[in-house]
This record gives structure tokens, sequence and C-alpha cells, in this order.
């Protein structure tokens, strides 16, 4: 009971410490708007909200969807070829010298302002972290269980599909998780510097006609959006590693008695 009634208790206290700094500096609904008001402009402009949002959840988790598949197959390739990882290797620590939301103009013009320059920034934010989880993963497989492979005549093959991606799970998992909280950022970013559509530009239409309320209802849309995305990777990498949950479970077991 507690775990479904934590969110909703922490929920409510967000409201009431921001309605608290609405009251306490008396804040022109313009600058700063209560989250009543916000509730009543998100119900008000539902339709609105959710065309945008439409849009920008695309942009998401295809950004998301490109940036798994190419970090997974970027980390299987460094694994398997130990030449191919002498040269890409520093040439991916290179690329995250260069901040990649100083490259969304160049996407724009490249690309253009519809979807697939945010998803490609999206895909851009994404990729990193998702090949630096996975080829650690893959590089930290338990050496016994090598050794035995070789032993049972398992050629190169089997024992990466049947011994190092298995064990590199966990470790896919994480970098899934920071994927699918950086996800939207980039698809944000992609939109504020130049769209049509989407809850980033939606947001930037209201602040420059001082639709504070809009912005902010646009923003939890956004949120949820985030945070519902956040928690359906972490409930697939869960499913993916159950033997990390039975784990878990023995040793809390083992500590309470």
């Amino acid at each position: 009971m507690m775990r479904w009634l934590r969110p909703v208790i922490i929920t409510l206290g967000l409201m009431l410490l921001w309605q608290l700094i609405v009251w306490l500096t008396d804040a022109p609904h313009f600058i700063l708007p209560g989250p009543l008001r916000v509730l009543e402009t998100l119900i008000a402009q539902f339709p609105l909200l959710m065309k945008h949002a439409g849009i920008t959840l695309a942009e998401i988790l295809l950004g998301l969807l490109l940036g798994t598949l190419l970090g997974l197959i970027s980390a299987l390739s460094l694994v398997t070829w130990g030449g191919l990882r002498r040269w890409l290797m520093p040439v991916l620590v290179v690329s995250q010298a260069i901040p990649v939301f100083a490259l969304a103009p160049v996407l724009m013009l490249w690309l253009g302002y519809g979807m697939a320059s945010k998803v490609a920034m999206a895909t851009l934010i994404i990729y990193f972290p998702v090949t630096a989880a996975c080829f650690d993963g893959l590089r930290q497989t338990p050496t016994g269980y090598l050794q035995l492979a070789r032993t049972l005549g398992a050629n190169r093959r089997a024992q990466l599909l049947q011994i190092r991606l298995p064990a590199a799970l966990p470790a896919f998992g994480s970098g899934l998780r920071v994927a699918a909280s950086v996800a939207p950022i980039g698809a944000v970013v992609g939109e504020w510097v130049g769209s049509s559509t989407g809850l980033g530009y939606l947001m930037l239409n209201a602040n420059a006609r001082m639709q504070v309320d809009l912005m902010f209802a646009a923003l939890m849309v956004l949120a949820v959006m985030a945070l519902a995305l956040y928690f359906s990777v972490n409930l697939i990498a869960r499913r993916l590693t159950p033997w990390l949950q039975e784990s878990t479970s023995s040793t809390t077991r083992g500590d309470s008695q």
C-alpha cells in the first residue's frame, strides 16, 4: 500500500509547497501561477496539449529506439573486434567533449525543422550512455563463465549470445534507465531551436505570449510523460533480469533473520 501511496503523498506535498511559495511571495499569475490555475488551464487546453504531446512522444520514442539499437550494436562491435575498439573508442570519448546541444542548430540545417532533426537530437544524447553501459557490462563477464564455455567447446558466437549478453543485461538496464531520463531533453531542446509542433514549441510560444499557466501545463504533461517512460523502461529492465530481484529478496530475508 505504501508503495503506491508514496508517489501520491510526494506529489501532493510538492503541490502544497508550490502553492505556499505563491502565497508567501504574492507573485502575479503571469510570473508564477498557482497549481490550481495550471490545472484549470490543463483541463481547458487538454486537446491542444495532447496534440503537441503526441509529436514530442513520437520523437522521444524513436530517438530512444534508434539510440538504444546503435548503442547496442556499437558495444557488441567494440567487444568483438579489438582493432575496431582501438580506433573507435577514442572517437567516442572525444565526441562527448562536444556539447550535444550545440549540434542542434546544425541538425536543423541538415535535417530541416521536421521530426527528423529532433529524433536525431534524442538519438545522439542517448547513444553514448547506452554504448558505455553495455560495453562495460560485456567486458565484466565473469572469467570463470567464459573458461567453462571454452572447455565445453562453445565458439565465440555462442559465448557472446549465451554468456556475455545475459551477463551484461544489468549494466544494459542501467544504461536504458539513463537513456529514458535524458531522451525527453534531446527532443525538447530540438523543438526549442526550431519547430512548429511539439511541447517545446508550445512552451516557447506560450512564454512569448505571457501565457505562463499554459507553459506550466505543458511542462507538467512533459514531466508525466518522462516519468511514465522511465518507469516503463525500469519495468522492462527488471523483467529482463529476474535473477537480480531474487537475489535482492534473498538478501533482504537474510538480513531480517
